[in-house]
């Protein structure tokens, strides 16, 4: 599975995005209509991001460890080798 169809990766590009919105525009520009702008809002999304990258990096590595595993467990060879003729 490519590292591009992960939703963690793509909610971290988001949350990142927003969280430098709000330190270019101003905390106000990125809070709920109604919510009080937090002082270390675009902050709080830029910690965000970062917790989704880190999962993602995580779950990711831990597919590509389990897959390599099937495919050790089936006699294929993966696919980071090559095959000899």
């Amino acid at each position: 599975m490519s590292w591009l169809k992960k939703t963690d990766f793509w909610i971290a590009f988001v949350l990142m995005v927003i969280g430098v919105v709000g330190i270019a525009r101003g905390n106000q520009s990125i809070a709920d209509p109604g919510q009080d702008a937090h002082p270390q809002l675009a902050w709080l999304y830029l910690l965000a991001a970062l917790i989704m990258l880190v999962n993602g990096l995580v779950s990711h590595r831990q597919y590509l460890r389990d897959h390599a595993k099937t495919q050790a467990e089936k006699g294929e060879n993966p696919p980071t080798q090559k095959q000899e003729a």
